[in-house]
């Protein structure tokens, strides 16, 4: 494949450059490699702390981080937590797998949720808990043996670190395309299996183009994967669900399970995106017994455990009940965030082939922009002079064993844009976004003028 051609403007670009710098993985102290230090979404904010970020936040629409909102004025939504109680079993050291409490707290929110009628029951013995989503997917991958790992592009940015870490595992790509709304389907599943691949990864909801695969093509791809390959799915945004008129239903796999120590399906879940308490790190990973006791004790090296009293503040969050009145009231939120979020950019003459449904991401095209900002970095870094921040749509093409040159990368021509942040910051997010169109597009028509003013 011809590596991608740098425009001119590309070449002129300062950005650009320090993309370049900071991938090359030049060592100025002996023993550091400085490209593992950081994921896509750090590196912007670095060099949005550059334009003053750090010192006037408030001043900032930050619609890079992957944060949903935190406060407690959501219609519908339980106040979060402003204290807990620490008990004597608090000040210990926890086990690593958690504490049976919150364990029996996640199997049964699951079975009652998902598996109602169903033979096969998650029990404690079935969950573990973990200080964060990235601590879980890291435990897994400790776990696992040699082995081919498909993941799907673009995904997650942390999957790139991850992946790189562990030698054995041979992380291959699964490039997912435009013209089917970048969507995992159960043929490109087939594929891979026949290829040899024995492990998949993926989010579903999908970060970062706020698609969902759903039943009933998501069982489709459980039962080709039974007894074939292991299924992790990272389904932190099933909350967030815009496809059955917000009546707090959530997809998961844990409902096409036959049985749940023996289906290899690995779930990632927790109190971050859904319940909006991303500060908390209090995760979980549901999946055979064997596969969470492994996972539970690989702990003891890999991070030391989740912290115990917010374990045991989260257990009374988990009441099936209010989970279900809580999925309601954000669905209905954050679905109208989407819905002013594409109208404004939709105004200002944006295409969006697709609407999510799901997550609170907008995979934006830039293709249709000035050439001077239709590409991610370049379009990232006129949005920091106007004091909002988007993440690149390259640091969603992982790329973790460097096998590729990213400027040949077909996600180039996007930005992820965050419609996680309060209404307001939403507001003056989409002012400097439509600051920026406005003024390239002046400035393309001002030098069209002045080509055809100097015609013969």
């Amino acid at each position: 494949m011809p590596r991608y051609q740098l425009s001119r403007l590309e070449q002129a670009s300062k950005v650009h450059r320090q993309f370049r710098e900071s991938h090359e993985g030049h060592r100025p102290h002996a023993g550091l490699e400085p490209t593992r230090a950081s994921t896509g979404v750090v590196w912007t904010t670095e060099r949005a702390y550059e334009h003053g970020f750090l010192d006037e936040p408030e001043a900032w629409a930050n619609l890079g981080q992957g944060a949903p909102e935190v406060d407690d004025d959501i219609a519908g939504c339980f106040p979060r937590p402003e204290q807990i109680d620490i008990s004597n079993q608090g000040r210990e050291y926890g086990p690593t797998a958690g504490i049976k409490p919150l364990r029996e707290a996640v199997a049964r929110l699951y079975n009652e949720h998902h598996r109602q009628g169903k033979e096969s029951q998650y029990t404690w013995e079935n969950v573990c808990i973990v200080p964060g989503g990235r601590a879980g997917l890291i435990r897994i991958a400790a776990v696992l043996g040699t082995c081919y790992l498909g993941f799907f592009i673009p995904d997650y940015t942390a999957y790139n670190e991850m992946l790189s870490l562990f030698k054995n595992i041979a992380a291959i790509p699964i490039p997912l395309g435009e013209h089917d709304k970048f969507h995992m389907s159960v043929d490109k599943i087939a594929e891979e299996i026949a290829r040899g691949m024995s492990v998949f990864l993926t989010s579903n909801p999908r970060n970062p183009t706020g698609q969902m695969v759903a039943n009933p093509e998501l069982a489709r791809i459980q039962d080709l994967c039974r007894d074939r390959a292991t299924l992790i799915m990272d389904e932190f945004y099933s909350g967030y669900n815009y496809t059955t008129d917000c009546d707090g239903s959530v997809v998961s796999a844990a409902a096409n399970v036959h049985d749940v120590d023996a289906d290899d399906v690995l779930i990632l879940d927790g109190l971050t995106k859904r319940f909006r308490l991303p500060g908390w790190r209090v995760a979980w990973v549901l999946g055979p017994k064997e596969f969470i006791q492994a996972i539970g004790s690989c702990g003891s090296y890999l991070d030391g455990g989740c912290n115990v009293p917010f374990q045991e503040a989260a257990v009374a969050m988990l009441d099936p009940p209010r989970v279900r009145n809580e999925m309601q009231a954000l669905q209905r939120h954050f679905k109208m965030k989407r819905d002013y979020v594409i109208g404004r950019l939709e105004a200002m003459g944006f295409k969006l082939r697709y609407k999510p449904t799901s997550t609170f991401y907008i995979w934006l095209d830039l293709s249709s922009l000035p050439e001077g900002i239709a590409d991610g970095l370049n379009f990232f870094q006129a949005c920091l002079e106007e004091k909002t921040i988007v993440v690149p749509g390259i640091f969603f093409d992982l790329n973790p064993s460097k096998r590729r040159d990213l400027f040949d990368s077909p996600c180039h021509h996007f930005v992820r844009v965050s419609y996680g942040p309060r209404m307001d910051v939403l507001e003056k997010g989409m002012d400097a976004i439509e600051r920026v169109v406005t003024r390239h597009r002046e400035g393309e028509g001002r030098k069209s003028g002045q080509a055809v003013d100097g015609e013969p």
